[in-house]
């Protein structure tokens, strides 16, 4: 007679990765991004403030081909006009193994040309496009035809909350450490 037992099961509990993670995939400018994009970096929680001189910092993780290879953190200092504090999620798709090779060489800097679509999830809001250190509010529709990538790289924030007057790219530094 075969013995019957009890197998205990864990409930799989959704962390704040996850939960980003569903946030960008429920948006209609990043939705498409999952199917065809060779990997991606998930910042769910960057804190920015500034009175003249900012600064931003958050910590990440790096997937490639939907499991988790990495670990990264962003700074960023800014001088010149900044007011403000604010916390948004950021989400970087990698085209190809190139341009994820090239985010985890080491230390990874945006150029001053890179930029992000700002979308909003869930909200009634205007979607934005950011970078350079100025922005733009345009359509929802504007955004999602801005939403391609650009050197192997698309990027994109989402506001969590906060009264900010920049966000930029320029200055975005990234670490990398392998899993």
């Amino acid at each position: 007679m075969a013995a019957c037992g009890w197998a205990w099961v864990q409930p799989a509990w959704a962390d704040e990765y996850d939960d980003t993670i569903a946030l960008f995939k429920k948006a209609d400018e990043t939705g498409k991004f999952f199917g065809n994009a060779y990997g991606y970096a998930v910042f769910p929680k960057i804190l920015k403030g500034a009175i003249g001189i900012g600064g931003a910092r958050g910590e990440g993780r790096v997937y490639e081909k939907g499991k988790v290879i990495g670990d990264s953190t962003m700074t960023q200092l800014s001088i010149g006009f900044a007011l403000g504090g604010e916390g948004f999620a950021e989400m970087i798709f990698f085209e190809n193994k190139a341009a994820l090779d090239k985010f985890t060489s080491g230390n990874f800097e945006f150029s001053a040309e890179a930029s992000a679509v700002a979308i909003t999830a869930g909200a009634g809001a205007k979607a934005g496009t950011q970078g350079a250190g100025a922005g733009a509010s345009v359509t929802k529709e504007k955004a999602a035809a801005t939403a391609a990538y650009n050197n192997g790289m698309a990027i994109f924030t989402i506001i969590r909350g906060g009264l900010m007057y920049d966000i930029s790219l320029q200055g975005q530094k990234y670490s990398y450490k392998k899993r």
